[in-house]
């Protein structure tokens, strides 16, 4: 039988009880993260350890629910406040079939990328007529597979976009398409993934948009159905998506403006990001203000709909005492190179002693010093053998996965119910040499 502990935005100090340490840490795994009546701790309705028995260390575990919910107030929310609206996963930050299959059946779009997350999407079952294909150096191969596909719309987000598009559409065709604008925001976020600044490499500035707009209208082939921005991921503040807004108003009307995503996760109790309802508050409110009331609203979720449904487990390997304490498992920049690549913190825990304890270094078994996956966070007595749960890495961890020292990115697990299936099997020795030649 699972206990719910009630979620605390509060790290725990010292002097906190255990129960206050644990309501903490439960905060930042997904919606019903709860410990058993012996302390230990349970995803979807799955006890961690018989996770990390029955799949392996590392696993990605992804609860089922805690995904769906999270698809459903977005959709929802938008709907209850834009009239025609629709939401398209980023899925650049999940690229998983299984996934794509799940957020389609919940009725998202979705946003690809590259011609690998548009077969991805296509092997989902998603609808092609659903998808929004971004890039910004698609090339003649990744265009002609959106087209011949039937993909809804093509962001451009250059000219020369404009004339690769011109000479693949068939002449008896109109591909849909949006101009993606760089207006000149930049958020409070890491530079790695701010994009709506001046000099941004993504999209054209407002004088370039305006000639694009000018040209596109004048295209037999290419139907300008509106524009698109985006300024960046992990914001943790509403304003400059507003702002966003009211750059590209300025352009004219049109018949769809997607505003891309960017809305941050809570990754550490010291992150406090804007709900979803608050985030679509804010959006719907500028767009009130200065969008047509007709148009159709698009925004592309990634990061904060999937980051809070996923937890890493993984399994301790060595425990080395001293100033600082390192414990050391099983998995690190392979599976999770979000810390090296943007310094993002995350916590964790022993799983069958969640909470409390002394500041330790939780690093990986790669051969860099870089390879660490939190500092200084509290692990209670950890041992070899122990598994060790990070929550919040539902986003980008798989996708950024790699074989760095041979290392076998790990298996996708999804729960629900008490129920767990893989949906992505772990790597084998034999797929690291299966694309060598003689």
């Amino acid at each position: 039988m699972a206990i719910p502990v009630a979620p605390t935005t509060q790290p725990p100090s010292s002097e906190a009880s255990q129960a206050a340490s644990q309501a903490a840490l439960l905060g930042l795994f997904p919606p019903g993260a709860a410990l058993a009546e012996d302390g230990g701790l349970v995803i979807g309705g799955c006890r961690a350890t018989d996770l990390a028995e029955r799949f392996g260390t590392p696993a990605l575990i992804v609860d089922e629910a805690a995904l769906r919910d999270r698809a459903r107030r977005y959709a929802r929310g938008l709907a209850a406040r834009w009239s025609p609206s629709r939401v398209a996963f980023a899925s650049k930050a999940f690229p998983c079939t299984a996934v794509y299959r799940l957020l389609a059946d919940e009725g998202l779009s979705i946003d690809v990328a590259s011609g690998g997350e548009l077969t991805l999407a296509l092997a989902g079952g998603v609808d092609p007529a659903s998808l929004v294909v971004h890039g910004n150096a698609k090339t003649d191969a990744e265009l002609r597979m959106a087209v011949e596909a039937g993909a809804g719309l093509v962001v451009i987000d250059n000219f020369d976009d404009i004339d690769r598009l011109e000479r693949i559409v068939p002449a008896s065709a109109e591909q849909p398409v949006l101009v993606r604008v760089t207006p000149g925001i930049r958020p409070d976020t890491h530079a790695a993934v701010s994009t709506g600044q001046e000099g941004s490499k993504f999209g054209l500035t407002l004088p370039q948009a305006r000639e694009a707009i000018a040209r596109l209208r004048g295209s037999d082939r290419l139907r300008l159905d509106g524009v698109h921005v985006h300024i960046g991921s992990q914001i943790l503040d509403t304003d400059p998506f507003a702002r966003a807004v009211e750059a590209v108003a300025g352009l004219g009307a049109f018949a769809v403006y997607d505003l891309g995503g960017g809305l941050g996760a809570r990754y550490t109790y010291d992150d406090h990001p804007p709900s979803v309802e608050e985030y679509l508050d804010t959006l719907v409110g500028a767009a009130r203000r200065v969008l047509p009331a007709d148009a159709q609203m698009v925004i592309e979720p990634g990061r904060s709909m999937v980051a809070e449904a996923g937890v890493t487990l993984y399994r301790v390997v060595t425990v080395k005492h001293g100033e600082p304490t390192f414990v050391a498992v099983d998995g690190g920049m392979g599976d999770n190179l979000e810390v090296a690549l943007y310094g993002q913190r995350f916590e964790a825990t022993v799983v069958t002693r969640v909470g409390g304890g002394d500041p330790c270094d939780l690093v990986g078994r790669h051969c860099e010093s870089g390879d660490s996956l939190s500092t200084g966070v509290r692990l209670r007595d950890p041992r070899p053998g122990d598994v060790i749960a990070v929550p919040a890495t539902g986003a980008y961890c798989f996708s950024l996965g790699n074989n760095y020292n041979g290392a076998l990115r790990p298996p996708v697990v999804f729960c629900a119910d008490g129920d767990a299936r893989a949906v992505v099997r772990r790597e084998t020795y034999g797929d690291l040499l299966r694309r060598d030649l003689p």
